[in-house]
């Protein structure tokens, strides 16, 4: 009787930035395809809202998608649509300017990442393309969140882990619409994440306040990301990228994308998925710090953008993370006899300052 023998499935090895040093994923040589509910779920989280029963159904549903993939989108988050609308027409308007207005809030002048990144000045993977896209970044402010009332009794070990940088809203005053709108985006941004952290807090079979403390005054960032069309002659090219393929660093992302598509997720196969735009929704993912505490139950998993399309693309992630003071171990609920903690405890600040140790030595 004859056999078929199948022909091995192409593979090769794709490079990574971590804390600790490089590692390694293997990716299969096949075109990326569309991606399912199967592979990306999607929850409405309208019961955060609701009692606890809801809420604890919701934070089932997550739990389901932080141990399979990572990644999931959102409906009924309660961000409206008008917040989202103002800040992209802004960002619109700030990347549409001359080149030597933008260079005024150039993030060259930043200590901590606030500004303008201009084009071809990022390369978030060394073996992959420099990232086609522009972007504006701001950093967690006190003076702005909602939930701090008194400012002077912020205590300094908190106050010296702040990141924001006033510049950014001094040197984009031309715009008098700009800081309204993308403080309001981080605010609503910023209200519901914090309503997500105590989701996961219940996934985790914690009580569901465990991470208030630690997320006072959280790193919390957003960016603005202008993405052009990839140039005709190189976006066939497997290392062509918008932004490089990386894994988010802290606890979890939550990420606006416009209609024109280019986020593609790396799926346990290695398989590059495209997590195609669903109107009304944001993506959630976790990032490596949630990974590391829940002792790898949750996953952080690799993800790029490519403009392969004939548009411009936007879009505007919420990057949440603990305090910088605050450290964590694997957290109680992730570990017992037969699943000893992997990790020892390490503090936010230092988490970020060797990522970003990396991020430095691979661009020398």
């Amino acid at each position: 009787m004859a056999t078929t023998t199948l022909a091995p499935v192409e593979t090769h090895q794709l490079k990574l930035r971590t804390a600790y040093g490089p590692v390694h994923r293997t990716v299969l040589n096949a075109p990326p395809r569309d991606c399912s509910a199967d592979d990306i779920p999607i929850i409405d989280i309208s019961g955060i809202y609701g009692d606890f029963a809801a809420r604890k159904a919701v934070a089932e549903q997550v739990r389901q998608a932080a141990v399979t993939i990572g990644f999931f989108y959102i409906t009924g988050h309660g961000i409206p649509q008008a917040v989202v609308d103002d800040a992209l027409a802004q960002a619109k308007m700030f990347f549409g300017q001359p080149r030597e207005v933008k260079d005024r809030v150039n993030q060259k002048r930043s200590k901590w990442f606030n500004g303008w990144n201009a084009p071809g000045s990022s390369r978030v993977n060394e073996t992959e393309s420099v990232d086609y896209r522009e972007s504006f970044g701001m950093r967690y402010d006190p003076r702005y969140d909602p939930a701090v009332p008194n400012l002077a009794a912020i205590p300094a070990h908190i106050r010296a882990g702040f990141r924001a940088e006033e510049y950014v809203w001094e040197h984009t005053s031309n715009l008098p619409q700009f800081k309204p709108a993308v403080l309001a985006y981080w605010r609503a941004c910023l209200a519901l994440a914090r309503r997500l952290i105590r989701v996961f807090a219940l996934a985790l079979d914690l009580p569901e306040e465990y991470f208030d403390e630690k997320t006072s005054h959280p790193d919390a960032a957003v960016a603005l990301n202008y993405y052009p069309a990839l140039p005709a002659d190189v976006v066939a090219k497997e290392d062509a990228v918008s932004i490089g393929s990386h894994t988010d660093l802290q606890c979890f992302t939550i990420l606006w994308q416009d209609d024109n598509g280019g986020l593609q997720v790396l799926d346990r196969q290695g398989q590059w998925i495209n997590a195609r735009p669903i109107p009304g929704t944001f993506v959630v993912n976790i990032g490596d710090y949630l990974m590391r505490i829940t002792n790898d139950r949750f996953v952080s998993t690799v993800h790029r953008a490519k403009n392969a399309g004939m548009r411009e693309r936007y879009s505007m992630p919420f990057f949440f993370g603990f305090n910088f003071n605050e450290t964590c171990g694997v957290l109680p609920s992730c570990m017992d006899d037969d699943h000893p903690a992997k990790y020892e405890p390490i503090s936010c600040e230092e988490w970020v300052r060797l990522r970003f140790a990396q991020t430095t030595q691979d661009s020398e």
